[in-house]
């Protein structure tokens, strides 16, 4: 029972049910500083390494495939990792990095007619008060109306690394690298968040 309590991993902190507007006070200890304005940047002040060995990330990859088949395809991955509504529309999914506080954190970044979301690719070890430990995904979501904007960006030293800023109406941002088919995702994002 308390393992299914803990399912859900919301922008680095384990809720069981709670509104956007609610989890806002718990989420300013967990993200950077508010973000810059919603605009074209060139430049990132950070360099993140994404991988250590070509081979472990392929490695990686071909058992997330495998997972996924098993699974039932992406679609029911988006489903049984996020609570959907009915007429919501899965748009796009692409692998990608989150940067966290931590590093760079790997998994799936999907785009819906509703949300945007992402969840990670392997799970992490959480310890309830009580201090049993659980295995949970770690998880975001975004509702496309609290979006202000998204961003490119790259770093000016490295052009091939591209990033994806999403900034929230309450000035936060979270930044995606490393993302695969980089502009049809944007596209993509750009496209939802323009019809919310």
């Amino acid at each position: 029972m308390q393992a299914s309590l803990l399912q859900e991993l919301v922008v680095g902190t384990p809720t069981i049910s709670t509104t956007y507007d609610q989890l806002q006070k718990s989420v300013n200890r967990y993200l950077p500083g508010p973000a810059s304005q919603c605009q074209y940047s060139a430049t990132t002040s950070k360099q993140v390494k994404l991988g250590a060995k070509i081979s472990e990330t392929v490695k990686r990859k071909l058992s997330l495939g495998a997972r996924i088949l098993r699974l039932g395809g992406v679609e029911k991955v988006f489903k049984q990792f996020f609570s959907v509504e009915e007429e919501e529309r899965l748009l796009k999914v692409s692998q990608c990095y989150l940067s966290t506080t931590s590093g760079p954190l790997a998994g799936f970044l999907f785009i819906s007619t509703d949300k945007v979301a992402f969840c990670s690719e392997r799970s992490m070890k959480v310890f309830t008060q009580k201090g049993h430990m659980l295995r949970i995904r770690y998880k975001v979501v975004i509702p496309l109306k609290k979006i202000k904007c998204v961003n490119q960006s790259k770093n000016v030293l490295k052009p091939t690394q591209k990033y994806i800023e999403i900034v929230t109406v309450d000035n936060f941002d979270f930044w995606f690298m490393g993302v695969f088919k980089y502009q049809k995702t944007f596209k993509y994002l750009e496209q939802a968040v323009s019809q919310a």
